[in-house]
């Protein structure tokens, strides 16, 4: 306790210095985890978008699916039903069906990818289709009525109403041609797909497709995305006999994930350099404290103070000022974490209304999660750091000689 009082005394001899570095570390840890929970917010986000529009949180294929777009590896849903039902996780359950084909106007033709859906359900989970009135879907699974991307109906040079004809090669090879009704247009900011997306019944896209009541994805809906980790092995564990396949989000939607890694890893560089330059700032302040006090560290070895007493001192000064910048640094973070989450951060006037990342529309409003366990972590570490930093100039006081030290001016 007597090396723990006389360590703050020590650290306030030079006010001006102890509270630059103070200020230093407990603005760096502020940064760290204001900015780590507004990425993991923004990610969550993302993969929350690109999950409903796309594969799901969990997709279940038949064999390799996912990889080879086989269109013959089709299978029945009804006959999993009952293999989710008693799994509270999952949301939503959405059948789709997938076949490349063409569509046609009186006009223009362009190559598209009809996906069939499950109306209802899709609805109210697709970000794509949430700013559509509910008269603009198709009214059934076997209906002919299609939602075409805002970029496929430009070029086909149709309007909502209009018909077009939609031709696909079904499991026979032969090639099938039907007529459908434009019901709604679908905007999703994404090129490729507002230029090739084409949504109908997935019962009508299945028949064309020549496997009728068959699919060629189930994409399970999760309540939280931390579900996956529980859900995953249940579902392999039921299927295990079968040649369904569960597949993550991260490897069905792998563009998704790999941006997400790529960016995280970018962040984790910037943490690195400022926890270099924290480190510095406090070998700097000790080493400094240290030189100052020379000729005081003399007499108090001469007086019998032994090498590990001095050496402990330095370090409990080092671990006073992690200590205070951390409890500060951490006020600080979850204040602007808190701002991050219910305010966010506006970058509307600063990029286009549409942003594509990893395939996924980026919001142009990104607020944070609150990811307390890495907040603690970073926080301890960054005391340990401060502690580590100080070991040096403690190692460099516990060597000096007495009677050079108290020569020292």
């Amino acid at each position: 306790m007597d090396i723990l009082m006389l360590a703050w005394k020590n650290l306030w001899r030079n006010r001006r210095r102890s509270l630059i570095t103070l200020a230093a570390l407990s603005f760096s840890l502020m940064l760290m985890q204001g900015f780590h929970n507004l990425a993991i917010g923004t990610y969550a986000r993302m993969i929350d978008s690109g999950v409903r529009a796309g594969s799901g949180h969990i997709a279940l294929y038949r064999e390799d699916y996912s990889n080879s777009r086989d269109e013959t590896l089709t299978f029945n849903p009804a006959k999993f039903e009952h293999q989710l039902a008693d799994m509270t996780e999952v949301m939503r359950i959405l059948p789709r069906v997938y076949l490349p084909g063409l569509a046609q106007s009186s006009r223009e033709s362009r190559g598209i990818l009809l996906t069939g859906i499950s109306p209802a359900e899709e609805y109210t989970v697709n970000p794509f289709l949430l700013k559509l009135p509910a008269r603009s879907m198709p009214e059934s699974l076997a209906s002919r009525d299609a939602l075409l991307g805002s970029k496929l109906l430009d070029e086909l040079k149709l309007g909502v109403g209009n018909k077009l004809v939609i031709t696909v090669q079904n499991r026979q090879g032969e090639l099938v041609s039907e007529l459908f009704r434009v019901r709604g247009e679908v905007h999703t900011g994404l090129r490729d797909v507002d230029g090739s997306l084409v949504m109908v019944g997935r019962e009508r896209a299945a028949t064309m497709g020549g496997f009728p009541g068959e699919i060629h994805e189930l994409a399970l809906i999760l309540h939280h995305a931390d579900d996956g980790a529980t859900v995953m092995p249940k579902l392999r564990q039921r299927l295990k006999a079968s040649p369904i396949r569960a597949v993550a989000w991260d490897q069905a939607m792998p563009n998704l994930a790999n941006s997400i890694k790529l960016d995280y890893a970018s962040q984790k560089f910037i943490f690195a350099i400022m926890i270099v330059i924290v480190s510095i700032g406090v070998i700097n302040t000790m080493l400094m404290s240290v030189m100052e006090r020379i000729r005081e560290f003399g007499i108090i070895l001469a007086v019998g103070a032994t090498p590990g007493r001095l050496c402990r001192m330095i370090l409990a000064e080092g671990l006073a000022l992690g200590v205070i910048s951390v409890l500060a640094g951490s006020i600080f973070g979850s204040l602007l974490t808190w701002y991050l989450v219910v305010h966010g951060i506006d970058l509307r006037s600063l990029m286009p209304e549409n942003m594509e990342f990893g395939g996924v529309i980026f919001d142009p409003i990104i607020r944070a999660n609150w990811d307390i366990s890495w907040m603690v972590k970073i926080a301890i570490y960054l005391m340990l750091i401060a502690l580590a930093a100080s070991l040096y100039p403690a190692i460099k006081a516990a060597r000096l000689a007495p009677a050079s030290a108290m020569r020292h001016i």
